[in-house]
């Protein structure tokens, strides 16, 4: 069986990735599927993303930002 893109399935321009283990810890930002910078705060997505044109009205929107490994509150690694 192959798999069909599902008409419902995001791809939001905004990808942020998990938190990656640093001084301080940081999330590097993609935005349509180029790693444009790293983000150490939810200020530094909004940043990011106005400096490639993009207005984000809402961080919780799954069509304009997906959260890898945590959500906008995510900024430390997780302990394993």
């Amino acid at each position: 069986m192959t798999e069909v893109e599902s008409p419902y399935i995001s791809h939001p321009r905004i990808l942020v990735l998990a938190v990656q283990p640093g001084t301080p810890p940081f999330r590097i930002v993609e935005i349509d599927g180029e790693m444009v910078g790293e983000a150490r705060t939810v200020t530094d997505v909004l940043l990011v993303a106005a400096e490639w044109g993009i207005v984000v009205h809402d961080l919780d929107d799954p069509d304009v930002v997906r959260w890898v490994g945590g959500d906008k509150f995510t900024w430390t690694p997780r302990r394993r």
